[in-house]
């Protein structure tokens, strides 16, 4: 038998950081439409099941030549990537989100490696609705002077459940619809069997380090802000005692509409 040399012509190895699933804030379905998803110095690229796979990183640089068992520092979670994910359709606005790197290959369900971090991606004024939906409508102004706020999260909460999330655009429109809302459900007024609505609160918060502030002339004039309102919802939700937040009492009614007019008082 004769001896034959092998050549390696081409090698390609496929290290993996994390994984990112994009899905709906307001239904938690996976979003199958492309995003532009990018972190700082990161290379992340979108895999033939529709998740956003990180490779590499500048500061886990030590991760990139590691492949049978991955390096014992930096210690896992330690290090947080910050990720941009924009919607160039428009349905959905764009948000900052923060994953802690690097990820425990042996730990058990969502903290995994091996499991993707699900990021919620919450509807512009323009997306549209489902049947029985009930959408709410927001307009969020500073109250001193109507300024547009932008980058307000906002959160619809009964019962001590959040159903619904949502954030302000740079005009501080918002678009929050509320998924569930039962057609009738049980009274608890003795003298009522069913009724048709829910009641429940709106919810707003806003820090003005990092949201926008647009004088109302240049919104009615359609002049953009120079930068965008860009936040992380899961860090103002986490801070949000801290922040400046006002709420107002509503009805819910599924196919209802509501528009609100929301004012808060900034330091």
């Amino acid at each position: 038998m004769s001896s034959q040399t092998l050549h390696e012509l081409e090698r390609h190895e496929w290290r993996v950081l994390a994984a990112l699933r994009p899905v709906d804030g307001t239904t938690g379905m996976v979003l199958r439409g492309p995003l532009e998803v990018s972190g700082v110095g990161a290379r992340i690229a979108r895999n033939r099941s529709g998740l956003y796979v990180v490779h590499q990183w500048s500061r886990l640089a030590s991760h990139a030549a590691a492949f049978e068992a991955p390096p014992a520092l930096p210690a896992s979670a330690s290090e947080p990537l910050e990720i941009t994910l924009r919607d160039p359709g428009g349905r959905y606005l764009s948000r900052l989100a923060t994953v802690a790197l690097p990820r425990d290959p042996q730990a058990v369900g969502a903290d995994s490696l091996f499991a993707p971090v699900d990021i919620p991606l919450y509807p512009s004024a323009v997306a549209g609705l489902g049947t029985n939906w009930t959408a709410l409508r927001a307009s969020i102004t500073d109250n001193a002077d109507g300024a547009a706020l932008g980058g307000a999260l906002l959160r619809v909460v009964a019962g001590g459940v959040v159903l619904a999330r949502g954030v302000s655009d740079w005009r501080g429109e918002a678009l929050v619809p509320v998924v569930g809302v039962p057609v009738t459900t049980w009274s608890e007024d003795e003298d009522a069997v069913v009724v048709t609505t829910i009641a429940a609160a709106v919810e707003v918060y806003f820090d003005i380090a990092l949201g926008s502030r647009t004088p109302i002339a240049d919104v009615r004039a359609g002049r953009q802000p120079a930068a965008m309102p860009l936040i992380d919802p899961a860090d103002i939700e986490n801070r949000r005692a801290a922040l400046a937040t006002t709420q107002q009492n509503v009805s819910l009614a599924a196919r209802g509409a509501l528009n609100l007019n929301l004012g808060l008082d900034l330091p």
